[in-house]
């Protein structure tokens, strides 16, 4: 009656295992460590600059415990640990002073980090640590104020050049088409001229109101963005900025960033395990724009260049090579403008290519560039921390129109992948700043995990001490069923790779009171059905089968609540939610299956039964009559 199938007890025992060994890694803990990545666009860190790292440190007598090499697409990320945060320090320095011959203009971050202790068999099965929270690890915080004005200006300048292109398209003639502080300006000869373009433009750009004035023998039409069309702009500019520090983050290796929107204007940026705030504004930093410009490859360009010196209306830049090249001032798109880039090859002759997909409005502006600028060359620039840096200058060799734009030349497949990535990742809709920045500590972190373990664990003894002393051996059976809970929770976190907070914690301690209610509603009824008369073996079984109802209604509405805060909640709401959620299933496994499974263990091989420990069964005083 008693027994559970082999398959059944080999699932229990496959779950206590799998559990034990992917909670395994949290009893290890983190050690310092520092993580090494590209301060540049054109800074690669791969298995070369780990060789030559490595080197750095064996000649300053600094020894590591570990090191890894994460590549994610073609971003790399360096850590080295460390056995004290003397030696992390030390390697810090000696890595920074070598790595970056030039302070002011560095070529790699070199931040400090922590690195999970773990040894090197369980993260070959896959077996790693959860994440901690910022209020569990401590790291920075940022709260980033987006430069609206400035997303407004990179609207207006590729307004401008959608403006020129549909005035060439309609045949009209016109002086100059630029922008003007927070406004695109149009100058004409003649009144007709101007009256015509009103009638154009707004076909063209129907987010603009025009406004029409004269000065001298000039006829003017400026164009401004409707208050709707503002607001527009401003939440795609907010939208993209978000997405482009995701991409950045999490490709630079930083362990389960927060990056939020906070109000009409302002992102919030978390760190955990990034002690060093300078360094983490670097890597905040490697957030770029791109821009498109013309080659100026003029033999007058080319003397003056010879001479260092920059004629009016060019800009100096670099390409990836370090080589000089003067760009013209306009701009003729942005990353806005930026659909998709992904790396390929040309069908014709195999070469790598960079396939970029521009919006409509990028495709018109690039297929009038390209017809009127065949033979030149075109360059796309990233602009990081205020320095541009060509990363490719192609020469146009016909028209492109439809949006599909493909860029080849002496380039390997990685580097092809490398560009696609900076150009599809660095598009920064508007500048940012930070307003407000905060650490914590990794001691506070540290004081954090203690008090929220002290007081799961006080909980779980205060109540193990009570189930033990009413219920007798089933509450030694509940005791091991909730530490089974406890350990699934742990080990399906870790596997998850989930983030614990510290409302994490409050509600793994919360799970513990729900897990025991559980067992407390099998108990009592299995000592019910031994009050109505039935064995032992029968008050066993029927226990368990007639308590699971109970438990299934009142687990499943409390999941339902779990669910609906996993859903809508946001920050540490949603991460209470998830243990909670977590916890309420695998407290229904333990308790239903797991217990039961200690109890056929013990008891069910027992024919003649007598009695079972469940503690005193009160039986009720029969009634007089």
């Amino acid at each position: 009656m008693n027994r559970y199938p082999l398959w059944k007890y080999l699932i229990v025992l496959a779950a206590v295992v799998i559990g034990a060994l992917y909670a395994l890694p949290n009893l290890y803990g983190e050690s310092p460590a520092v993580q090494i990545a590209g301060a540049k666009a054109s800074v690669k860190v791969d298995q070369e600059t780990l060789v030559r790292a490595e080197q750095i440190l064996k000649q300053d007598d600094v020894s590591s415990t570990a090191s890894s090499l994460e590549i994610n697409g073609a971003v790399g990320t360096l850590r080295f640990r460390f056995g004290s945060t003397d030696t992390q320090l030390k390697a810090k320095d000696a890595l920074e002073k070598a790595l970056n011959s030039d302070p002011k203009n560095p070529d790699y971050t070199v931040a400090l980090n922590l690195m999970s202790s773990s040894p090197n068999w369980l993260t070959a099965l896959g077996a790693n640590p959860m994440y901690l929270g910022l209020d569990l690890r401590g790291g920075v915080h940022f709260l980033l104020q987006v430069d609206m004005k400035g997303a407004l200006s990179g609207r207006y300048d590729s307004m401008a050049g959608e403006a020129r292109s549909a005035l060439r398209d309609a045949r009209i003639k016109f002086q100059d088409v630029e922008r003007n502080q927070l406004s695109i300006r149009a100058t004409f000869a003649t009144e007709d001229e101007r009256n015509a373009a009103v009638d154009a433009l707004r076909r063209a750009i129907p987010d603009l109101v025009f406004t029409t004035n004269q000065v001298g023998d000039q006829w003017l039409l400026d164009g401004k963005l409707s208050p709707s069309s503002i607001t527009q702009v401003q939440n795609n500019a907010l939208k993209q900025n978000l997405q482009t520090l995701h991409n950045r983050i999490n490709e630079l290796g930083v362990a389960e960033p927060v990056i939020q929107q906070q109000g009409g204007d302002r992102i919030v940026v978390e760190l955990p395990g990034v002690q060093d705030i300078a360094k983490a504004k670097e890597i905040l930093g490697r957030t770029a724009t791109l821009e498109i410009h013309m080659v100026d490859d003029s033999p007058a360009a080319m003397a003056a260049l010879a001479q260092n010196k920059v004629p009016f209306g060019l800009e100096l830049y670099k390409d990836t090579n370090g080589q000089p090249i003067l760009l013209r001032r306009q701009v003729i798109l942005t990353g806005e403008n930026l659909q998709d880039a992904q790396p390929g090859r040309d069908q014709q002759t195999q070469e790598p290519t960079v396939n970029l997909t521009l919006d409509s409005k990028g495709a018109r502006i690039f297929r009038d560039v390209t017809r009127d600028n065949i033979g030149k060359r075109m360059a796309i620039v990233l602009i990081e921390n205020g320095k541009g840096q060509v990363v490719t200058a192609p020469v146009i060799r016909s028209e492109i129109p439809g949006g599909h734009v493909q860029i080849s030349g002496s380039m390997t497949a990685q580097e092809a992948a490398d560009v696609s990535l900076l150009l599809r990742a660095g598009a920064l809709a508007a500048p940012m700043h930070v307003i407000e920045e905060r650490t914590i500590g990794p001691s506070l972190g540290a004081a954090n995990i203690t008090q929220g373990f002290d007081s799961t664990l006080y909980g779980f003894t205060a109540i193990a001490i009570f189930i033990i002393l009413y219920y007798h051996l089933f509450g030694v059976f509940s005791t091991l069923g909730l530490s089974f809970n406890v350990l699934l929770v742990v080990a399906i976190l870790s596997m998850l790779q989930a983030t614990l907070t510290l409302p994490g914690i409050a509600a793994m301690a919360l799970t513990l009171g729900m897990a025991i209610d559980a067992n407390v509603l099998i108990n009592e009824r299995i000592r019910e059905e031994l009050r109505e008369g039935y064995s032992p073996q029968q008050a066993i079984h029927l226990g368990f089968e007639r308590a699971w109802t109970t438990i299934f209604d009142s687990n499943l509405t409390s999941l339902i609540v779990g669910v609906a805060l996993l859903a809508f909640g946001t920050g540490p709401v949603r991460g209470f939610a998830v243990v909670h959620v977590i916890g309420l299933l695998t407290s229904m496994f333990t308790s239903v299956v797991g217990v039961r499974a200690l109890a056929n263990l013990y008891y069910g091989r027992r024919r003649k039964l007598k009695a079972i420990s469940i503690g005193t069964v009160w039986t009720p005083p029969k009634k007089q009559h």
